[in-house]
């Protein structure tokens, strides 16, 4: 543990930050495994709602610095792929 005040107040917004962090990373898990559920089911139009749900998230994850920008571009991509699959 820090002695000087600064040092604690850095420990404690990192402690901060990596709880959103966790919490945001967390969300998005959820929302792409709701997304390839829907595509297992098999139902059209459930999986297309989860898909722009899920590229939206995948979009903030961008904004928050969860995901970097090419990591974002390949996840939108297969989940495209896998919905077109399911036509």
């Amino acid at each position: 543990m820090p002695n000087i005040k600064s040092s604690k107040k850095d420990v404690l917004s990192s402690k901060i930050a990596y709880e959103k962090n966790k919490a945001n990373k967390s969300a998005l898990k959820t929302v792409l495994k709701k997304y390839e559920a829907a595509l297992v089911s098999g139902d059209k139009a459930a999986a297309e709602a989860a898909y722009a749900v899920a590229v939206k998230a995948v979009d903030q994850a961008v904004n928050k610095g969860l995901l970097h920008k090419n990591n974002a571009a390949r996840k939108k991509s297969s989940m495209t792929l896998k919905l077109n699959k399911l036509a």
